[in-house]
């Protein structure tokens, strides 16, 4: 099997996963500047190919697509793929180190709350989607 035809269809199912729940793609520094400096809430997903973003992280970022209290924006960024990208919104995660999969919450282009690797790998998605939770009740409408 060839390793690269194979990687190509993990992140492609990857990204189909966030598109699909409603997440936009922000593929350039450009586009995660316009989204993540909008007025209002953004959530950004920063999406990889490890076990514990399709298992845990994809899987919770779909779920909160639904919630009743949801962010204005649902963006995300790719991490080791859209590497500009992901370079530019970790920018705004100040006080935070790189991190993937993750979770920001921004409100005004400023950081709320971050849901980093530690917490989501090894974790259940419940307990994802409760850190959530309880960061859409508090920052979104």
């Amino acid at each position: 099997m060839d390793f690269n035809f194979f990687m190509n269809d993990v992140v492609q199912q990857a990204r189909k996963d966030m598109q699909s729940a409603g997440y936009q793609e922000l593929l350039s520094p450009e586009e995660v500047d316009e989204a993540l400096k909008a007025d209002g809430t953004t959530l950004v997903m920063i999406n990889s190919v490890c076990g514990c973003a399709g298992g845990i992280a994809r899987p919770a970022a779909a779920y909160m697509a639904n919630y009743d209290k949801k962010p204005d924006r649902l963006v995300t960024v790719f991490a080791g793929q859209d590497k500009e990208a992901t370079a530019r919104a970790r920018e705004y995660f100040t006080g935070y180190a790189p991190s993937s999969p993750s979770f920001a919450l921004l409100k005004d282009g400023e950081i709320k709350m971050m849901v980093e690797r530690f917490e989501i790998e090894g974790h259940e998605p419940i307990q994802v989607v409760q850190k959530l939770e309880q960061a859409f009740d508090e920052y979104c409408k």
